[in-house]
């Protein structure tokens, strides 16, 4: 029941780590087997999911570390889920100039994620698109809440920065 309830949101968690679906239909069995293997060392003292979801961050990030050892040269490729790379779907009266720039701003926030250290990436996500409580998020990165909001703090900065790069006009330049 447990697995049912909630696989779609490690599989979701999983997808930002691993590329391929399989891999991460197998990531997430191997997160529900630890689990259940572990339920007993599962204290209560935060919401199940949390201590789910952070299961499947380590066993993801496990995975990629047992892939890079085998694999030369392998580079980790992060990716968001279908879900969150698209525009949602829009009106027939949309302008498509209007849907194009939705798109591309979509795109350039994706790519601003994914230059971000890995530990500001993953506090930013957690919060802005899991939705999670800076507590569940101290929980899940397993740190104070001061880190997170520090990590939080910083991920916006530096995304805001390298977003400003992209959308301000080219300045002084002729063309």
């Amino acid at each position: 029941m447990l697995v049912v309830r909630h696989q779609r949101k490690i599989a979701h968690v999983i997808s930002r780590y691993i590329k391929s679906s399989q891999d991460v239909e197998d990531v997430a069995q191997e997160t529900f087997i630890k689990a259940y293997r572990g339920i007993a060392s599962f204290r209560g003292e935060s919401q199940f999911s949390t201590w789910l979801h952070r299961i499947a961050v380590n066993t993801a990030m496990h995975f990629l570390s047992a892939r890079r050892s085998r694999i030369p040269n392998y580079e980790p490729i992060f990716t968001e889920d279908a879900e969150e790379m698209t525009v949602p779907e829009t009106v027939d009266d949309e302008d498509p100039e209007r849907i194009l720039a939705n798109q591309q701003i979509a795109e350039s926030i994706a790519e601003t994620l994914k230059k971000l250290p890995e530990e500001l990436r993953t506090a930013i996500t957690l919060r802005e698109v899991e939705g999670l409580s800076y507590e569940e998020i101290a929980q899940v990165m397993n740190c104070p809440i001061g880190t997170v909001r520090s990590r939080i703090f910083r991920a916006r900065e530096q995304a805001a920065g390298l977003l400003r790069k992209l959308l301000d006009p080219v300045r002084d330049n002729r063309w």
